[in-house]
């Protein structure tokens, strides 16, 4: 990696890019700083310390990299936009019309990505009124009242829908003139910015030595040694499952076109084990949490049936050895990981799509018919492989709630976040690798 990136600041045009994203992500992190004026931050702080880091509020400052908490113009971050193109593209089966865009070539594509903006500032407004409104009632915006309340809420919105929209604008900025991958490569400085503080908590829980805590220096070594190797272990858990494929070889027959005969070449499609990347969490996790999130705002009953649902599905009170009972939560979870994992797959990967297009060019898979037994060969390969990848998901989700807590270890990254930043940085890799390749065979041919 470190080779790739030497290799490229080589090249002027690449070194040009890469400085130019630089620059842009210095703003996303100065614009996370930018508080909403009349705002207390401390009101969203009390909240986000009841919960938890693990709570939906706990995730969702974690994707905007802390802006959240801090209730900053960019609190909504690109969280809308990641929505929205999720649903978009969930929306492109449902409605023949979008999936005839998608499939349309290049003008296609243009009109599901404006559709997709006209949604983004559709859904930021949306999200931040909730969020005023909701943590105004909290005391937001201090003792106002009325009409200055009011006011007060409305600057937010607008405040909060602007920051959200300016940094769409500057996702598509990085992916036009920078290295690509702009939303995402946004995503994953804001989920940076918070780790270090994250290794800060977990240092002064398991290595300081205090008075209070009377750990020897044996104990804090150890201490050091299993966080080191269970992050690495996690990530390197992370690398294989997002570079592991299945590959179906494909031979296609040879025929005549003129007084040439072409084709005879074999070929295969690639099937990522992790089919369906980090969705199915997401999904799971914001499905989860959601009844957490309203019950926090009408500050529900805690010691009520209701409460003590919440309270299994918060992920703060999973694997707790003195409360077992709400680790069925955790089971739930899992349930609906590997639903999701199959549920979204098969809305990316149609099976009969695949195989009536192989058969079109003359392909055929070696050992199977054309035709039916293609599809169902390749639907019974594809449901092997999300199972495998949905408990990849589940273990890589898994160890951070685990440790969370048997030991107590409140972090705010955790499996969904480690799987996002090695995507992104493997993704925006193999970006600069094929700009380098381009361009020497650029050169190749000048010569």
């Amino acid at each position: 990696m470190f080779k790739t990136l030497v290799n490229a600041f080589k090249i002027k045009d690449i070194r040009k890019r890469i400085f130019y994203t630089f620059f842009m992500l210095i703003i996303v992190r100065l614009g996370c700083q930018i508080p909403v004026p009349g705002t207390d931050a401390s009101v969203v702080a009390e909240t986000l310390s009841k919960l938890g880091s693990g709570g939906a509020f706990g995730f969702f400052d974690a994707l905007t990299g802390g802006s959240f908490s801090e209730v900053s113009i960019f609190a909504l971050n690109i969280t809308p936009y990641i929505t929205s193109s999720i649903i978009v593209q969930l929306l492109t089966i449902a409605i023949p019309k979008l999936e005839e865009m998608q499939r349309d070539g290049e003008d296609g594509r243009k009109k599901l990505a404006e559709i997709t903006r006209y949604l983004t500032v559709v859904l930021a407004i949306v999200e931040a009124t909730a969020m005023s409104i909701g943590f105004g009632n909290q005391g937001l915006f201090g003792d106002l009242t009325g009409m200055q309340k009011t006011t007060a809420i409305i600057t937010a919105v607008v405040a909060m829908t602007a920051g959200s929209t300016f940094l769409m604008w500057m996702g598509e900025q990085i992916t036009e003139k920078g290295v690509g991958n702009g939303i995402s490569i946004i995503l994953l400085i804001n989920i940076i910015a918070r780790i270090p503080s994250d290794f800060a908590t977990l240092f002064n829980k398991f290595v300081v030595i205090t008075d209070s805590n009377g750990r020897s220096v044996g104990g804090a070594a150890v201490g050091a040694i299993c966080i080191v190797v269970a992050i690495l272990a996690v990530v390197a858990f992370v690398v294989l499952l997002q570079d592991g494929e299945r590959r179906i070889n494909v031979q296609y027959a040879k025929k005549m076109a003129g007084r040439k005969m072409i084709g005879g070449q074999s070929s295969y499609i690639p099937l990522k084990v992790n089919t369906a990347g980090v969705i199915p969490i997401i999904f799971a996790s914001s499905l989860m949490q959601f009844p957490v999130v309203i019950s926090q705002f009408f500050n529900a009953d805690g010691s009520s049936v209701w409460g003590k649902i919440v309270k299994g599905l918060s992920t703060n009170n999973w694997c707790d050895p003195d409360n077992p009972i709400y680790s069925i939560g955790f089971l739930v979870y899992i349930l609906l990981v590997i639903g999701f994992a199959y549920f979204y797959t098969s809305i990316t990967f149609n099976p009969m799509e695949v195989s009536n297009n192989i058969k079109k060019q003359g392909g055929f898979v070696p050992g199977i018919r054309p035709g039916k037994p293609t599809t169902d060969y390749f639907t019974k390969i594809l449901n092997y492989i999300i199972f495998i990848g949905a408990c990849g998901l589940i273990i890589v989700a898994a160890v951070p709630i685990i440790l969370s807590g048997v030991f107590d270890a409140d972090v705010s990254f955790g499996g969904t976040s480690l799987i996002i930043i090695v995507g992104v940085v493997l993704e925006t890799m193999k970006k600069i690798e094929s700009m380098m390749l381009v361009r020497n065979y650029k050169g190749f041919l000048s010569e």
